[in-house]
């Protein structure tokens, strides 16, 4: 039996932003700072390392779109050495000494810097990896479990959401140290990962981005294809506040 990986992602500046802020890395692939309204799907072997990662820019910073381009660039170059978790730690690493050392080479893109989520497929296990507060979700029978660990400090009663992060790549006028959440998982045929900026889980709650994944199975490439279109679809009929980035992953066979 032959795996593969498959892959559908979008990315759209939202209703209220002035352009696009969020990148997008898939294998070799990247989308930086640019805007789709049809899902992309993609297909990889099961085998080689395969990358998918959503950068979110800082919002209130100078040059987002740069930073995170730059780190989703540097990510899906690094792609075939992420062999292990601390290849991965390291690329995050360096990704964050990247964004700082572009900061200060330009006066306007002083303090510039980017959150990122996202995981690497390898032949038996995914290591999921974040860096602010865009996230990854596993797709379970009975709902979404959350993989990555939302660097944001408590929310005050009575809110969901946050856009406060307690850390990012960049983000500040002097070099930070950061500690990205790491950690493995296995993988199998089957397994369904949701990758995505903020942009689509503030104004969705987790209930309902599920309900929207939870498409017949009889056509899995084309279904995950509708429903990254219906999250994409329901963040903007929920105001679309912020930019919408988003990959659905799929190991089939």
């Amino acid at each position: 039996m032959t795996a593969y990986i498959e892959v559908s992602a979008l990315s759209h500046e939202g209703l209220v932003r002035e352009q696009n802020e969020d990148s997008l890395a898939v294998g070799p692939w990247t989308l930086c700072a640019t805007v789709t309204t049809n899902p992309q799907t993609m297909l990889f072997p099961v085998g080689p390392p395969c990358v998918v990662a959503v950068a979110d820019g800082l919002g209130g910073h100078p040059g987002g779109e740069v930073a995170s381009s730059l780190v989703a660039r540097r990510l899906a170059a690094a792609g075939p050495d992420l062999v292990s978790e601390e290849a991965v730690r390291e690329a995050l690493q360096d990704c964050n000494r990247a964004v700082y050392a572009a900061a200060a080479d330009d006066p306007e893109l002083a303090a510039m810097g980017t959150t990122v989520a996202g995981l690497v497929l390898l032949p038996d296990e995914a290591v999921v990896f974040n860096v602010g507060d865009s996230r990854v979700y596993r797709v379970e029978g009975t709902g979404l479990r959350r993989v990555s660990v939302d660097d944001s400090p408590p929310l005050q009663p009575g809110r969901r959401t946050t856009s406060l992060v307690t850390q990012s790549l960049g983000g500040s006028l002097g070099l930070t140290f950061v500690e990205p959440h790491v950690r493995r998982a296995p993988l199998a045929v089957g397994d369904r990962y949701l990758v995505c900026s903020d942009g689509l889980t503030d104004p969705l709650p987790e209930d309902e981005l599920f309900a929207l994944l939870d498409l017949p199975p009889d056509d899995p490439g084309r279904a995950d294809g509708r429903a990254a279109f219906a999250l994409w679809k329901a963040a903007i009929e929920a105001g679309g506040p912020d930019n919408i980035t988003l990959a659905l992953v799929r190991v089939g066979a």
